[in-house]
Order: C-alpha cells, then sequence, then structure tokens
C-alpha cells in the first residue's frame, strides 16, 4: 500500500510492511523481532536502541533515505544527553518509520541474545528466561474507584505488557504498598512466567526503573560437594560461580548410606532435609556478594540433582530409593516457590525450578547432562560419564539414547584413600613416573610448577586428590610398579627402594617428609578402591553397549568437575572407559552445571529437556545379571578380557606378574589376568 514502508531487521532477516509512522519498537513487536524494552517505551531505558542504515543495500533491494525515520526527539536528546547514545543509534520506543529502512538491531537490544557456550559442544544456547523486568506506571488510588494496590497493578501489566492473569504469593504482597510509594506509583514488575499455560506470577517488585538485570541461580546438588553460578538473565553471563561441600557428608559419604542412616534413625531425612537446605542459602548468599549484587534481585534457581538427594531436599523420605524397585515419589519436572527449599533469601516469591529424574538411580542431575550434550542430536555413538560419588552414563545417537547410574564410590573424589583428600592447594593433581628409574616427579594445586623444577620451592604439599591417585595408579601399571591384577611388586622384583613392605602387601611412596611433614604413599588398599571404583564405572557403560548391540563408541565424554581433571590416557591405562582413540575422548567440565544453567535461561529448553526423559531409556545396573560378570573382568588393569587396541597404540604395558604367595589385602595370591 502507498502509505505503507518496507521495514528490514537484521541480523533475523525479518522484514514486513508497516504503515508510516509506526514506531520501530512497534513495527519489531509486528513482525516478531527481538527488540526489547524494560521501560514499556517511556524512552528511559535504552534497551530498545537500533542502528539505521543509510542508502543502497542490494542484497535486500531498498535504498535508504536520510529521512527513512523521523527527526530525533526531545526524549531522544535528553536520553543522549544525560547517559549517551552511541553515534547513529535511535530509541526504537521514540524513532518512527517515514519511509523504507534497514534497521540493525546490537546484541545488547536483542531479547532472546544468542551466547556461545565455552564448552566442548559449542553449542549456541538462546536466551528465553521465565522472569523478565516490566516498568509499569500505577493508577493511584481513588475514593470513588475502591480497588486494591495489586489490583491496579495487574491492571497495568495487562494493559501495558499484555500479561493477564497475574497472580502473586503472600510473600511479595507484603512489600508491594511500599514500593508503590517509593516508587512514585511507578515500578518495576519481575514477572516469573513458566511456558507452561500456568497463570503469571509477581516474583518481585521494585520501586521505580530498576537498572540492573534480574538474576538467576543453576546449582548443581552433588552428593559430595554443592556448585553454583550467579547467572544475568539478560544475557547468561556467569556473574560468580562457587561451590560448597554437601553437610549431609556427615551422615553418610555416599548414597545408599545416607538412606541407611535414614532407615535406622527416625527423623534423620529431616536433619538431612534442613543441611542441604542451609547450606543452598549459604551459597546464595556467597554468590551474590562475590558478584555484588543485591540478593533480592535473584527472582528464579534451577537445580538438578540425583534422585536420593533430590527427595532429601524436597523433604521426601528416600528410604523407598533405597530397595528395588526403586521408586520415585515424583520424577516429573517441578516449579515451586524458591523459600520452600530453603531459598528465602532472594527475591520475595523467587521461584525454583527442578528438572525431571529420567528414573530411581538415574536423576536431574543426569538429565541435565543429556540437555547440555543432546547426544539424540548426533548420528555418531556417545558415550558420556558424569563421573562422581554415583556415576551416571549416557550413551546413544539419533536413534536411541540409554542411560544407567553406577555406585562408584567416593575413592574418585580422594575419599577412602591413605593419603588421600579433596582437590585444595597442596594437593598432588598431576604425576609422572620414569619407567627406568621409578622415580616420580609431580605437581600440586596452587603450584605450575613440577617437583623436580627448581621453581618449586618448598611449598606445603598436603596429600593427593582424586585426579592425582588415578595418574598415580595408572603411572604404576605404566612403570611396571603394579602388575595387571593390581599387585604392587616387591622393591627388589620392581628394582626401586620406593616400594616398602607393609605386612603381607607393598606400597609406593611418592613422597616423604617425615618426621615433620607428610608421607604421601599408594597403598594396595588405595588400588583396590580404585579397581573397585574404576570397575563399577566400566561395568556401568559396558551394559549400555552391550544393550545397544556394539563394542566400539565413536566417542566418549568426560562430564563433571572431576571429569574435567581426568588425564584421557590415565583414565584409559586403568580401565576407566571403553577403549577409544584419545582424541575422541573429551571433557565437557560440569555438563551438568551447564545444563542446569541452560534451563534456568531458556524455557523452551525446559520443555525439551521434559520431554526427551521420556526417550531415555533406563538400564538398571542393580538387578542386571552381566553387571557383576563386567565389574569382575574390569578388576584388572585396564581388563582381563576386553582388548585395548586403540590404548595399545601409544602406551606399551609391561609384561609383569607379582605373587608374594601371600593372601592379605589385595589378593596376594591373584595371579595376572589378560
Amino acid at each position: 500500500m502507498a502509505d505503507d514502508a518496507l521495514v528490514i531487521f537484521t541480523p533475523s532477516g525479518k522484514r514486513g510492511r508497516v504503515a508510516r509512522g509506526t514506531s520501530v519498537l512497534q513495527a519489531a513487536r509486528q513482525l516478531g523481532v527481538d527488540l526489547d524494552s524494560v521501560c514499556g517505551g517511556r524512552g528511559i531505558c535504552s534497551k530498545c536502541q537500533v542502528q539505521p542504515g543509510l542508502g543502497e543495500f542490494p542484497k535486500h533491494g531498498v535504498t535508504v533515505a536520510p529521512d527513512a525515520l523521523s527527526p530525533i526527539n526531545a526524549v531522544e536528546e535528553r536520553y543522549d544527553r544525560v547517559r549517551g547514545l552511541k553515534p547513529g543509534r535511535r530509541l526504537g520506543c521514540q524513532a518512527c518509520i517515514q519511509g523504507d529502512v534497514v534497521l540493525d538491531v546490537p546484541p545488547e537490544s536483542q531479547v532472546h541474545r544468542q551466547v556461545i557456550r565455552k564448552s566442548a559442544s559449542e553449542r549456541v544456547m538462546v536466551m528465553d528466561p521465565a522472569s523478565r523486568a516490566c516498568f509499569v506506571e500505577v493508577t493511584q488510588p481513588d475514593m470513588h474507584e475502591p480497588s486494591g494496590d495489586f489490583q491496579r497493578l495487574s491492571e497495568a501489566l495487562e494493559k501495558q505488557w499484555g500479561i493477564k492473569g497475574l497472580q502473586a504469593d503472600l510473600a511479595v504482597l507484603r512489600g508491594l504498598q511500599p514500593a508503590l510509594r517509593k516508587g512514585g506509583w511507578s515500578v518495576t514488575a519481575a514477572v516469573h512466567d513458566d511456558g507452561t499455560g500456568a497463570a503469571p506470577r509477581l516474583v518481585a517488585l521494585y520501586p521505580g526503573l530498576r537498572e540492573a538485570p534480574l538474576y538467576g541461580l543453576a546449582i548443581d546438588l552433588g552428593s559430595t560437594t554443592i556448585a553454583g553460578h550467579l547467572v544475568d538473565l539478560t544475557d547468561g553471563a556467569v556473574l560468580a560461580s562457587s561451590g560448597l561441600m554437601n553437610p549431609q557428608i556427615r551422615f553418610g559419604e555416599d548414597l545408599m548410606s545416607r538412606v541407611s542412616y535414614v532407615m535406622m534413625n527416625p527423623g534423620g531425612d529431616v536433619e538431612m532435609t534442613a543441611a542441604v537446605r542451609a547450606a543452598l542459602a549459604d551459597l546464595a548468599a556467597a554468590l551474590a556478594e562475590e558478584a555484588g549484587v543485591d540478593a533480592a534481585g535473584i527472582t528464579e534457581a534451577c537445580v538438578v540433582c540425583n534422585p536420593v538427594m533430590h527427595h532429601l531436599l524436597l523433604g521426601i523420605d528416600p528410604v523407598e530409593l533405597g530397595q528395588a524397585p526403586f521408586a520415585l515419589a515424583t520424577g516429573a519436572a517441578l516449579n515451586l516457590a524458591a523459600a520452600e527449599i530453603g531459598l528465602g533469601s532472594i527475591a520475595p516469591a523467587a521461584r525454583a525450578y527442578i528438572l525431571p529424574l529420567i528414573a530411581g538411580h538415574v536423576g536431574a542431575d543426569a538429565a541435565a547432562v543429556a540437555l547440555s550434550e543432546a547426544p539424540e542430536t548426533r548420528p555418531d555413538l556417545s558415550l558420556i560419564v558424569d563421573v562422581g560419588t554415583n556415576a551416571e552414563i549416557i550413551l546413544g545417537n539419533n536413534q536411541r539414547v540409554l542411560a544407567c547410574s553406577s555406585p562408584t564410590g567416593p575413592a574418585f573424589e580422594g575419599a577412602q584413600i591413605s593419603s588421600g583428600q579433596r582437590a585444595a592447594p597442596g594437593a598432588i593433581e598431576r604425576i609422572e613416573i620414569d619407567p627406568q628409574t621409578k622415580e616420580p616427579r609431580f605437581r600440586i594445586i596452587g603450584n605450575d610448577h613440577w617437583s623436580d623444577d627448581p621453581a618449586f620451592g618448598t611449598p606445603a604439599i598436603t596429600g593427593i586428590c582424586g585426579s592425582g591417585i588415578i595418574e598415580a595408579v595408572a603411572e604404576m601399571r605404566m612403570a611396571g610398579i603394579v602388575d595387571a591384577s593390581g599387585l604392587i611388586g616387591a622393591a627388589e622384583q620392581v628394582g626401586t627402594p620406593r616400594c616398602v613392605a607393609t605386612g603381607r602387601t607393598h606400597e609406593y611412596v611418592i613422597h616423604d617428609a617425615s618426621p615433620d611433614g607428610p608421607r604421601i604413599t599408594v597403598t594396595q588398599g588405595d588400588i583396590r578402591a580404585i579397581q573397585l571404583a574404576k570397575s563399577a564405572l566400566y561395568a556401568g557403560a559396558r551394559l549400555l553397549m552391550d544393550e545397544m548391540g556394539v563394542d566400539r563408541v565413536d566417542r566418549v565424554v568426560l562430564a563433571g568437575a572431576f571429569g574435567a581433571h581426568i588425564s584421557p590416557k590415565h583414565a584409559m591405562v586403568l580401565g576407566m572407559i571403553p577403549d577409544a582413540p584419545l582424541s575422541a575422548v573429551t571433557s565437557a567440565g560440569n555438563a551438568a552445571g551447564t545444563g542446569a544453567r541452560m534451563a534456568l535461561c531458556s524455557v523452551t529448553a525446559r520443555r525439551a529437556i521434559e520431554a526427551q526423559v521420556h526417550n531415555i531409556h533406563k538400564v538398571e545396573t542393580a538387578i542386571e545379571p552381566r553387571f557383576q560378570e563386567h565389574f569382575v573382568a574390569a578388576n584388572a588393569l585396564p581388563h582381563a578380557t576386553d582388548p585395548f587396541p586403540e590404548l595399545a597404540r601409544i602406551v606399551t604395558l609391561p609384561d609383569v606378574s607379582f605373587n608374594t604367595g601371600g593372601s592379605g589385602e589385595g589378593g596376594g595370591r591373584r595371579r595376572r589376568r589378560g
């Protein structure tokens, strides 16, 4: 039509005709373009900035004249004078379209701006958060119109933002009247819409125009550690990250010991629920303090956890998860008041989203890993292992996805190891052993130098952490100090005085600063603990491969904060993971935490994983006879029967066998297998 003008938005490429005189912001909304606005078009938030083009655009078949937009008005002049506009920029709520025009929407003005996640998959994450900030002007109370402040706020949100059916909890209603009056009847409402069709909820109210963004918490609640990220809900940026030990450890180091505690101690579940909720509150406060933000601006949280942690967090007795058929109280995704799970110190009515669980022993953390790594989108077969006290294992491609959990225990995290400790400054995290001299050199957390480097100095060496013990045992195997059965040789058999007899078995001395400092060794008991843990991990993976009908996988992804520090070569020497080219073994970091961030930032991602968990087939290791067979065979280093041809290309394992003739710990009478 003659009175219409062609408007083209980049980078989206969306185009259409609008009536001359239409504001850029209105045109963007008509055409479904991501152009942000918090102030509702009043020219005070600057979120709707655009960069108009000028001249010929052959690609679009349009020529933009200098008068394609209305002249700069008083509102824009005031904003430029007070806060400043970049050269050429216009406020979309003030600039009106007078002719054909090409408008670029800069990243900071896009609602669903894209963020490249720095992870192995390098996928694009689209921002689509459940919470958004809406600036509104509310009609003042009138003696002749006796409506409540909340009703008039709701009417303003519906009229100015199209938000219908607003609901509010008592927690936010208590502060509603002070906020309205302090803001002079202008407020910024934090509105939560979870995308399920449920009524939108008012989760916080701030006087006047809130300049700061809204924030969210992504929390990975593990059985040993709790990791949290404070996220800007505008662009998905992580503003602060922190973690703490799960205080439930004092009730038991692994999941089944905590379930047993509940069985043996009436009220034990209540104790553990209170402990973990207090820890979440502390973590939220620490993250807000680290980022220097007001905790009242944190409007939602996303939590991922295994089934036992899930039930204890919610205050549900986990006893049923400790016995067949391992029934969940609920496996569905949950949208709760954050205060119900201990997060009462953030926004008054903040919401918490908990991802769905896959099955009784495969939880929301595994679902988060599946969301992050998306094996169902790839044609190649991926084995994804989230290593922890309880390992979650996913195997799949675009044809089928399987999952299981495997009870690896705390050995991989330094527990149950004679010189073991959690990862902390002073802990040995890397080690190499010379195959000729059998002499070790190592690196500790907090020091970038190797121990044989003069620059290493004389730091405090405190113990050995999980990644360190894995490398130590693998290096001992490659140096011929340990045979395939896991037996440590005597000093005369191995050729080093570092192998010291301890009763009927031996230990290898890595560092000895006694009597004033620590004596760090690898004992036969340590080897046994690692064998048990790695056998459970490998057996779980092998069980999924059997179910899939394959003997090889195309790629192995090591997930989890611990998985990020594992050396793929050493993991394969131990037989923790199936044989594969080392180039096909990658780390995804804390994939469960990444999945939590994705669900926090996108309601679309929530719907996707809620649908996907129904397509993931759970394999129950606890009742599968083949699991025990695989477990026994996997005790050997790397394996009693499964070939490791890819490993053999890069490592030649010594053909040694130690037999002390004894029957002590570590199986002195065992002979080398494989």
